[in-house]
């Protein structure tokens, strides 16, 4: 399938806006970069309690960081997420293990206090765990002549807590405790019992709770940088074999130039560098790399071609040839990602949010930054292949080697007068 052809855009005439676009995006991206004394790591790679907890309505951001900031050495990070959902990340930082335990502990009790009704005596539904529920419902189930043995108490306590995560109407919360009826196994008697052991908080903090030692950050940190440094390193190697070493560095630089400014955006829009933007990045390394190398190899193909023909044209021609793979296979990736930052919630907000930055890097630096390299350093060559020394450059002294001697010329003898034979006569 082709959307366009025959077509004769004059790509490397147009060169110039998009590489000052890029200039000013690296430059912008790095600055805030040295401002914030680098990426916003996430709990993953400096260490810490990162904590998502799901509000019945909007969440008091206000009131959740005041009452925390009282009990935590650390003021702790408490963010909503873009997505418009009733969630928020509460994040702690500690230096061993012990602390981000107690820091979890203390998060959990404070918003218990804060939100909940732990004095009444009874247990919060929604964020109370199988094993906690069915402890609290084997004696009341007992006393009230429910015969159900211990392993159908567990099952039961495991399917209401079930149905609870997997809640669609209010996303992992309970409203009402009437809504339990549609439980297998739930009857109107255990409704009752319920209500009179549980109550219902209008939170849940009972998932998604990460904890990372400081220790195990600096290593996950330290083993993302090095897959994505072999990995360009991989690619220098095989497009250098494939190509010319030229096409490999203008690669690899197009590719650390999607990369720097894809880190940049995440800075200047004060995202976190989380693993799955590692796994993004190294998804866009790839995809990147794939671009340029069928632009190059339709290069390769032209020049062989047509020998005669300005590098500049062969350029211009190997991408309008390639334009509809391009189009296609940039635009229908750019839909998918564009679709899981819409739609794919806070987990994958990261990754998707650095695809569509890095899509739209990747696809025009193919064309406006590693095929503008490879044509620079050809031109460079060319012009000093022509232009020869430079003037006033010193000549190297030819050593000077003695005349060659001539030959001798041959010279016929000289005629000797003859001595007369026979009688000499004298004339009288």
């Amino acid at each position: 399938m082709e959307l366009f052809k025959n077509t004769n855009f004059d790509f490397l005439g147009k060169k110039w806006p998009f590489i000052i676009a890029s200039l000013i995006l690296t430059v912008a991206g790095l600055a805030s970069l040295v401002v914030k004394g680098g990426p916003r790591y996430g709990i993953e790679f400096k260490g810490g309690m990162l904590m998502t907890v799901k509000f019945a309505g909007n969440p008091p951001l206000d009131e959740v960081r005041s009452s925390l900031s009282k009990v935590l050495a650390n003021p702790p990070s408490v963010e909503t997420f873009e997505n418009g959902s009733n969630e928020i990340a509460i994040g702690t930082e500690g230096a061993d293990d012990a602390t981000l335990a107690k820091n979890r502990q203390l998060v959990l009790d404070t918003l218990a206090k804060t939100f909940g009704h732990p004095d009444n005596g009874k247990l919060d539904l929604n964020n109370a765990s199988a094993e906690t529920l069915a402890d609290r419902l084997r004696t009341p189930l007992a006393a009230a002549g429910v015969s159900l043995s211990d392993p159908q108490i567990n099952d039961l306590a495991a399917a209401i807590v079930s149905y609870r995560s997997k809640n669609t109407q209010h996303s992992g919360l309970i409203s009402s405790v009437d809504e339990l009826r549609a439980v297998p196994g739930v009857t109107p008697q255990i409704i009752g019992i319920l209500n009179q052991q549980t109550y219902l908080a209008p939170y849940t903090a009972a998932r998604d709770i990460e904890i990372v030692g400081p220790k195990v950050g600096a290593d996950l940190r330290s083993q993302a940088i090095n897959a994505t440094l072999l990995a360009l390193a991989g690619m220098l190697v095989y497009i250098w074999f494939r190509f010319e070493w030229i096409y490999g560095v203008a690669a690899v630089i197009a590719v650390f130039h999607d990369t720097i400014i894809t880190i940049g955006i995440f800075s200047l829009f004060n995202k976190e560098i989380t693993l799955t933007v590692i796994a993004a990045l190294l998804t866009l390394v790839g995809y990147s790399m794939n671009d340029t190398i069928v632009i190059f190899d339709r290069i390769r193909e032209n020049l062989h071609l047509n020998r005669r023909e300005q590098l500049v044209d062969v350029i211009n021609r190997s991408v309008n040839q390639t334009l509809s793979r391009t189009v296609m296979t940039s635009g229908l990736t750019f839909l998918t990602v564009i679709a899981l930052f819409l739609f794919g919630g806070p987990v994958l907000h990261g990754f998707s949010f650095a695809l569509v930055a890095g899509i739209i890097v990747g696809t025009y630096s193919s064309v406006y930054i590693a095929s503008p390299i490879v044509l620079a350093f050809h031109d460079f060559v060319d012009a000093r292949r022509k232009k020869g020394p430079a003037p006033g450059a010193p000549v190297a002294a030819v050593p000077s080697r003695p005349p060659a001697a001539k030959p001798p010329v041959s010279r016929p003898p000289a005629s000797r007068p003859q001595a007369a034979k026979g009688p000499v006569r004298v004339a009288k």
